[in-house]
């Protein structure tokens, strides 16, 4: 389903969750911060949090009972989210939170999901995240892996795409709404999306196998900061030419395994073709 973009207000802006959607694990929102020094100070609960800085900088500083407290001060500073390499903070249950600007204009997207894991917070920076350019020909784009096996987590499993002008992504188109071991899982997920320059947009197709008891064919055009719930079925999205695509995601179920896919089976052979660098 498509959220449409709404107009951010200072604090925290909440966009999907279960209240308003068919997810049963995600939530996400956008926190904004408009003038160095303003601050948000929430509590995780009974959820775990992630916290993504797609703008400008900021101290996030967090109080637990298990573990110190923790400021990690003046973390983030990209322009925008087509200017570097994310920062994340993972945040526990039962924590409490601020999130100071140290400049103006920050924004952050945050990701939560029932959780009882009690690790300690987490710091991602730019060095610590996987980066892979994944695919080939018109379905190559970037895809960065920042909360994943290498957090420990209770269920969010969160990174970000960015695809070139008229590139595919989620490609060859795959999904992960059932129980396949090894090779597929139930997961729900949540893009949200930027596009550059702002004006642009990209096409999301979601759809099930024809034969599926209850099938699905949607098609969303999709803008800038745009929201799209995928609870199943195959979800590829191509960028509209001479536009870049980025979308920051989220996986949440009952398990916590990246990659646990499974591809079209119509559209699987494209693997096959994949072009050798020179």
């Amino acid at each position: 389903m498509l959220y449409k973009s709404k107009d951010i207000q200072a604090g925290y802006n909440f966009i999907v969750g279960p209240q308003n959607s068919s997810l049963k694990w995600l939530e996400f929102g956008s926190l904004y911060l408009a003038q160095e020094g303003d601050s948000y100070q929430d509590r995780s609960g009974d959820k775990e949090v992630a916290l993504c800085l797609l703008k400008g900088k900021c101290d996030i500083r967090l109080q637990g009972d298990f573990f110190d407290p923790l400021v990690y001060d003046n973390i983030g500073g990209r322009e925008d989210v087509f200017s570097g390499k994310p920062t994340m903070v993972y945040v526990p249950p039962q924590v409490e939170l601020e999130v100071l600007a140290r400049t103006p204009e920050v924004e952050l997207g945050i990701f939560k999901a029932p959780s009882n894991c009690t690790v300690p917070p987490t710091l991602i920076s730019p060095l610590d995240v996987s980066s892979n350019w994944v695919g080939s020909s018109n379905w190559k784009r970037e895809v960065i892996l920042a909360i994943g096996d290498k957090v420990k987590a209770g269920r969010l499993i969160v990174g970000e795409t960015i695809s070139p002008p008229g590139n595919w992504s989620s490609y060859p188109p795959h999904k992960h709404d059932t129980r396949r071991p090894p090779q597929e899982a139930p997961y729900e997920e949540v893009y949200f999306f930027r596009v550059k320059p702002s004006q642009g947009f990209a096409v999301q197709w979601i759809y099930t196998d024809p034969d599926a008891p209850d099938p699905l064919n949607e098609i969303y055009v999709v803008e800038n900061n745009d929201t799209v719930v995928i609870t199943r079925g195959y979800h590829p999205v191509v960028a509209g030419g001479g536009y870049e695509l980025y979308y920051l995601w989220a996986l949440a179920g009952e398990g916590r395994e990246y990659a646990a896919w499974f591809d079209d089976p119509r559209h699987a052979w494209i693997k096959e073709h994949v072009e050798t660098p020179e």
